[in-house]
């Protein structure tokens, strides 16, 4: 016998926890089910068992992503001491002379985004659905998706069974939904890894986000809290595969002075580094969001380079979005598992993800440019647009989540928010 629900989100992570949290607060009536393979008990929050104390996975946050949180009840737990909000960032070319510096203040904020751990994320997310009545199934891995004629069956491993008119596959980049509902995709290799890491700095980072456009891929220096005096940054390094090869051989004191290099010194000498993690990078697209009853969000739907950091801030915008495409349903009497209803959705939110794919995909091969010109282009670009006030406050505002078409939980009064 199936247990039944009214809606199933697969995947507790970060996109699929904010939009169960989203329609839980909004009183829809909806027996709300979240699945995930992962255990979802609530233990005690600690620091990552690292050197510096900083889990390696963190996500740069828009204001856009913050005013969802904020909306959600779950900034608090999140904007605390472990969070930094940087004011600053600087983008230059290894390759010429080009640089690029937005600053908060140019833009009358206090601040361009926040640089937070993804599990404090996560956890604060799920520490507010535990007060709902979202049913929390973790531990479950799904074998079989059968599609009914009143909604999908989910077979999970163990035998037990699910079913619910609508399944919102929020389950990453390797969604066993989107795979098992035959979903096509557009997927590409960047021929690039990304090593991951968080190093302890002899200088301050200046609440700055720094980030150094090299041959062999971008570099990224991503400010974290000081911690009892130390100075930290999460890096985010994107290299061929023969590099990172090198790159996660070499011992922890030649990795810090290779990588203090790579920075030009501008941070000072890197003291010391947690174990590295390598990531494969990939870019995936679904062709379409949705199918009578599914719905794909985050990276289930689209997988983005991190050169800009935007990747989690698009999957918010998707929880956001279909929080307001299936609210609005119910109210017009709607069912929100019809197609009509999902494709709204997906009209909204399909053309900003490949706006900013194609744009970062743009980026991403213009710095790999070796071709003269082509540098010489690009620094002069670099140049030319830090000189150019409104245009460069309109790219970060835009990039923020400050301007543009957004979702009602993105549009909430300004965050009251310091440094770190």
């Amino acid at each position: 016998m199936a247990h039944e629900h009214d809606l199933i989100i697969v995947g507790a992570g970060m996109v699929g926890a904010t939009l169960a949290l989203a329609l839980a607060l909004a009183d829809s009536d909806l027996r709300i089910a979240v699945v995930d393979a992962l255990p979802l008990d609530l233990l005690p929050q600690q620091p990552a068992a690292t050197a510096s104390g900083y889990d390696p996975r963190v996500s740069a946050l828009s204001a856009a992503s913050e005013r969802i949180f904020s909306h959600l009840g779950v900034w608090p737990l999140i904007a605390d001491d472990r969070g930094c909000a940087y004011q600053h960032m600087c983008v230059w070319d290894a390759e010429g002379t080009g640089e690029i510096r937005f600053d908060a203040a140019a833009l009358d904020e206090s601040r361009l985004g926040h640089i937070v751990e993804n599990k404090r994320i996560q956890h604060a997310l799920l520490q507010r659905l535990a007060q709902t009545e979202v049913a929390m199934l973790g531990g479950r891995r799904i074998e079989t998706l059968i599609c009914e004629d009143d909604g999908w069956r989910l077979k999970l491993a163990g035998g037990e069974s699910l079913r619910a008119p609508l399944i919102v596959a929020a389950d990453g980049a390797h969604s066993r939904v989107r795979e098992l509902a035959g979903f096509a995709l557009r997927e590409w290799d960047y021929l690039h890894h990304a090593v991951v890491t968080t190093v302890q700095l002899a200088e301050p980072h200046q609440d700055t986000a720094w980030q150094r456009f090299l041959p062999t891929g971008p570099l990224a220096f991503l400010p974290l809290p000081d911690q009892d005096g130390a100075h930290y940054c999460s890096i985010v390094w994107s290299l061929l595969p023969d590099a990172a090869d090198r790159v996660m051989a070499l011992d922890d004191a030649a990795f810090a002075r290779e990588i203090g290099a790579a920075m030009e010194g501008r941070l000072g000498r890197i003291v010391a580094a947690d174990p590295r993690h390598r990531i494969e990078l990939r870019q995936r697209h679904a062709k379409t969001y949705a199918m009578q009853g599914l719905v794909l969000v985050g990276d289930a739907a689209h997988t983005i380079h991190p050169l800009a950091g935007q990747g989690v801030n698009l999957g918010l915008l998707d929880a956001a979005e279909l929080n307001d495409v299936l609210r609005a349903a119910i109210r017009r009497g709607e069912s929100p598992a019809d197609l009509a209803v999902l494709q709204r959705y997906e009209r909204r939110r399909m053309g900003a993800n490949l706006g900013m794919m194609t744009a970062m995909e743009g980026f991403e091969r213009l710095f790999h440019a070796d071709a003269l010109p082509l540098r010489w282009l690009r620094n002069a670009g670099m140049q030319w647009l830090d000189q150019q006030g409104k245009l460069k406050s309109l790219v970060i505002r835009r990039a923020m989540g400050l301007d543009g078409d957004l979702p009602s939980l993105a549009k909430n009064p300004e965050l009251d928010v310091g440094s770190c």
